[in-house]
């Protein structure tokens, strides 16, 4: 065991193994929605709260837990993440009704966020040599989690049910548990300093971001206008917190200081809301309208996540030769033709059609993450690295919330070809925003590597 730990790459896989559970938890549920919904009697805009309450919780929790991080040491909460993880895992399955099963959903998120900015750190603190390569394993580990997570999910969902995309959970965290005990590098002594959690930041963020999603669920039918007013207040309050304080929950100073990083925010910002909408509709739309099983729907959805995996180190390439402009664009034009033919596709249209639009779709993905990541770190100083990269990934949040909440609004009382036809307009019209954005940002799209 004591050659184990010397070896970095255990760290590395250690760490792998807790990373990885929050995208693949974030993308699992995509194919279980709809058997959720028969089982609790649910809409789809109530079960899109399964997608919404994770995004929530995890773009609260991650920043709070890497300051917990620092203050009672990486590795211990690095193993409460695993157990937090572990005990909403074998909570879910039992769910009496749904308000449970997503109180079991957020601490699953608050769980799994907290092992991204642990791991990170003893990263950071332990591998000194090759740390790059290091981190692009993790980045590994988390991004094909996640874009396997429908195709995983429908296979455990046709053996067993629903229930079986939280427990198959427990052997990772065992096995992850029992490495972390070994192979993690010790904590240092507790130094807690309760001022450094912006509570009020966090809660008036939950708040006004709650407040928008349940706004927007109620368009097609009462509208709630005070859902809109605590969006709105509880935005103004934040506002006013964030400004003042010296750690803030989301540094809006380095906003409003730095023009081009904020751009790359609102384009990733757009970026995921388009992509969570297919990511989390196809699998409701293939199964709902198409008939297909959980087991079938998770192969068809390979192509989504498959292209996406193929074109990432094509797309890393260009970036090492042109920078991040010219794949930015690609993917941007890539997500508007393949929301485009989106509109072509027919109840008469064959499955392999779909196949296509879908590979299109998975290949902007391929482009869009690892360009829009590349463009952000850029336009920061490296001593913003860390700020900037909280905030990457709180624009991921907040279009994956959106997304849900656009799901929920056009498939809450009818889902046919008409209202997939509705949702591809809307993010048609993001598209050409991700687009504008795009070209709009600085660097130059060279046609060699010396002009």
């Amino acid at each position: 065991m004591k050659n184990l730990k010397q070896n970095p790459w255990m760290l590395v896989f250690t760490i792998g193994l807790g990373t990885m559970l929050n995208p693949l938890n974030s993308s699992m549920i995509s194919v279980a929605l709809t058997k959720l919904q028969h089982e609790y009697m649910l809409t789809f805009a109530d079960a899109s709260w399964l997608i919404s309450i994770f995004y929530l919780a995890s773009a609260a929790g991650q920043p709070v837990m890497g300051k917990l991080s620092d203050m009672f040491g990486a590795k211990r909460m690095f193993m409460t993440g695993l157990v937090l993880v572990a005990i909403s895992c074998l909570l879910a399955p039992f769910s009496p009704n749904f308000v449970f099963l997503l109180a079991c959903r957020a601490l699953q998120a608050i769980g799994s966020s907290t092992l991204f900015p642990s791991g990170m750190s003893m990263v950071r603190e332990s591998i000194t040599t090759k740390q790059a390569r290091a981190l692009a394993i993790l980045s590994i580990f988390a991004s094909t989690s996640a874009a396997f997570g429908p195709s995983i999910g429908g296979f455990l969902i046709g053996a067993w049910d629903w229930q079986a995309i939280f427990m198959i959970n427990l052997p990772l965290i065992v096995l992850g548990f029992i490495l972390a005990v070994f192979i993690l590098p010790q904590s240092e002594k507790v130094s807690f300093d309760m001022k450094r959690i912006d509570v009020l930041g966090i809660v008036m963020f939950i708040a006004s971001m709650t407040g928008l999603i349940l706004f927007l669920l109620s368009l097609d039918q009462k509208i709630r206008w005070w859902a809109l007013a605590l969006f709105i207040i509880g935005g103004i309050v934040f506002y006013l917190q964030e400004k003042h304080r010296t750690e803030p929950f989301i540094d809006l100073a380095s906003l409003k200081k730095n023009t081009n990083a904020t751009l790359v925010y609102v384009q990733f910002t757009c970026i995921n809301l388009i992509y969570y909408c297919y990511f989390f509709g196809f699998p409701t739309f293939l199964q709902q309208v198409r008939g297909y099983s959980e087991e079938h729907t998770g192969l068809i959805m390979l192509a989504l996540a498959g292209f996406s995996v193929i074109v990432s180190p094509l797309a890393g390439r260009i970036i090492d030769r042109k920078g991040s402009k010219l794949p930015m664009f690609i993917g941007a034009v890539l997500l508007l033709i393949g929301t485009g033919l989106l509109l072509t596709y027919q109840e008469s249209s064959p499955l392999l059609w779909f196949l296509i639009i879908m590979s299109v779709l998975g290949m902007s993905n391929g482009f869009n993450n690892i360009s829009a990541q590349t463009a952000l770190y850029e336009h920061v100083a490296p001593e913003e690295t860390g700020t900037a990269s909280g905030l990457f990934q709180t624009s991921r949040y907040i279009g994956s919330i959106l997304s849900g909440s656009l799901l929920g609004l056009t498939f809450s009382n009818h889902l046919d070809q008409s209202h997939l036809h509705l949702v591809a307009i809307v993010c048609f019209v993001f598209c050409l925003i991700v687009v504008g954005l795009s070209l709009k940002l600085p660097g130059k799209m060279r046609k060699s590597q010396g002009t």
